[in-house]
């Protein structure tokens, strides 16, 4: 199997030892770079474990014929673009059954108008892990809240609406809630 293991790690700015301590269980920064050469078959289980740690799908871990990565032209920072040092790809979103979508229709907050938002759906006993981000929570009669999740006590959630002037909702036991994860621009 052929990974992008590296190009995904150096994409991210993560070093082998961090990609090695944010394994559950942690490994050894050996380890991954065996893996990431192909020293090391790649298991299922291992390219799991890599991909959580790198904050990305499995699926985006490993090259498929079928799926052309994007080639890499420019990195980008506070002097300008430069030409990468070697050549590097990205590979394009895969949707899951988890996911779902947000279109923006009226800019708010720091989203504009013709963007779109993609999410992950999460169950209550991952809710902590979208302190801090934007979600979406399911309301009654087919209605919805999307703010920032700043609190959780118990089964209510804590959230600030976007956009100025808002106050603080409060909403009790949601069966599930999105995450954003992803923002795709129109330019």
């Amino acid at each position: 199997m052929i990974t992008a293991i590296r190009e995904v790690r150096r994409a991210k700015g993560m070093t082998l030892e961090d990609v090695a301590r944010a394994c559950v269980p942690p490994t050894t920064a050996q380890t991954i770079g065996r893996l990431e050469t192909g020293t090391r078959t790649v298991s299922v289980g291992w390219l799991n474990r890599i991909a959580d740690a790198l904050g990305v799908q499995g699926a985006d871990l490993v090259r498929l014929p079928d799926r052309p990565d994007i080639a890499v032209a420019a990195l980008l920072d506070s002097t300008g673009a430069h030409a990468p040092k070697r050549p590097a790809t990205v590979a394009p979103p895969v949707a899951t059954p988890d996911h779902l979508a947000i279109r923006v229709v009226a800019s708010i907050g720091d989203y504009r108008a013709g963007d779109e938002i993609w999410c992950d759906r999460l169950a209550p006993a991952a809710f902590a892990r979208a302190l801090n981000r934007d979600v979406l929570v399911p309301r009654p009669a087919g209605r919805f809240l999307f703010g920032r999740l700043i609190g959780r006590e118990d089964t209510r959630l804590l959230l600030l609406p976007l956009g100025p002037g808002t106050r603080q909702q409060v909403v009790t036991d949601p069966p599930w809630i999105a995450t954003a994860v992803r923002l795709v621009r129109t330019l």
